[in-house]
């Protein structure tokens, strides 16, 4: 099977766990490449570093991370530096030769930079001119490919790079379903600390098993928070070619084999 899978960095997630489940199946000849996010030591190491996190919210209800050339320097930091180098210490310790790559290596994720960003506050839509953010266009599958047939398992993260050779900040999640769509997975699984989506939110009795396509912008309406970005990027990846995409629990035992299994909320 070919098989993208997203972990968030949310602080209820053991990486550990997840990554001993990438292991697994990759010992079970399955092609896997492994996308990861860090917000919560994200959020801990700006605290520290006296350059707390910002969040802000777009028009549409969609939360997402404020990204000034700051917070960019401490994302790189923490994103590329210590949570992929940390998951691929441990796939290495367990026998697979994980490679540990930014959107900025290789040109492996490259975008647009966003020449404004509107978000609301306090009732009043603002433009923000200074952000440092943009979505995927383009995903280097030949990189990918290369890594791949060589028997590396890739480790991404964001940033990824603009047209204009400028580090930004992407959606991890989006992310996740432009290699998934570009590489040609049968399945992208998105892993975060819910067990799938959820129809009365916070009550996590009220997964959602199964959703149709045609389902998924009532599915956007629905999902709270964070979960709005899964859905949205599981639209993009179905409608771009991808089979299945899974919204799992990171925080279970053997999460991974837990959605392929149909735990959490499956969309086809």
């Amino acid at each position: 099977m070919r098989l993208v899978v997203k972990v968030g960095g949310g602080s209820e997630i053991d990486l550990g766990v997840v990554s001993d489940d990438v292991a697994h199946l990759a010992g079970e000849g399955h092609e896997l490449v492994l996308m990861h996010g860090g917000a919560a030591e994200m959020n801990k190491v700006s605290e520290e570093m006296g350059h707390p996190p910002q969040f802000i919210a777009s028009p549409s209800g969609h939360i997402s991370r404020r990204t000034d050339r700051r917070t960019l320097e401490i994302f790189e930091m923490v994103y590329c530096g210590k949570v992929n180098k940390g998951i691929v210490e441990h796939l290495q310790r367990r026998g697979v030769n994980a490679v540990g790559l930014s959107g900025l290596d290789g040109r492996l994720l490259e975008g647009q930079r966003k020449n404004a960003v509107r978000m609301v506050e306090e009732g009043r839509v603002r433009v923000l001119r200074d952000d440092y953010s943009g979505k995927i266009e383009r995903v280097n599958v030949g990189l990918l490919g290369l890594l791949l047939r060589a028997g590396y398992l890739p480790v991404l993260s964001p940033p990824a790079l603009s047209t204009e050779g400028e580090a930004i900040n992407v959606d991890a999640d989006r992310a996740a379903a432009a290699v998934a769509a570009a590489w040609g997975a049968e399945t992208l699984i998105l892993l975060s600390n819910v067990p799938g989506l959820l129809e009365r939110f916070p009550d996590e009795e009220s997964v959602i098993r199964s959703i149709g396509r045609e389902q998924l912008d009532a599915a956007i309406d629905l999902a709270q928070g964070r979960m709005k970005k899964k859905v949205l990027a599981a639209k993009e990846a179905l409608g771009a070619g991808v089979s299945r995409v899974i919204l799992g629990d990171a925080r279970r035992a053997e999460p991974i084999r837990a959605a392929l299994s149909g735990a959490g909320t499956v969309i086809t």
